[in-house]
């Protein structure tokens, strides 16, 4: 029998820590290899309808527990032209 993980569990189980870990490092690099704070990540979210402020994404980022569409935002946000 296979168990199944809710969205409220998954985050939490032994499973995802090297998940997570892996999107942490993917975001907090590109922010450095693009020389972006989280003041600037915060406004350049802005223009996709995301309002966070700084603080509340460094809290964001540094609990490692964060969305897919999260991520994909902030990455976006980072480096809009993809030429990473």
């Amino acid at each position: 029998m296979t168990t199944r993980t809710t969205a409220a569990s998954s985050s939490q189980t032994p499973e995802w820590a090297e998940w997570e870990e892996l999107a942490w490092s993917t975001l907090v690099d590109a922010m450095k290899q693009h020389k972006v704070g989280y003041k600037v990540l915060s406004r350049e979210l802005e223009k996709f309808g995301i309002y966070e402020s700084p603080g509340q994404l460094n809290r964001k980022v540094n609990r490692k527990k964060f969305s897919a569409a999260f991520l994909l935002a902030c990455l976006e946000a980072i480096d809009p032209d993809g030429e990473g």
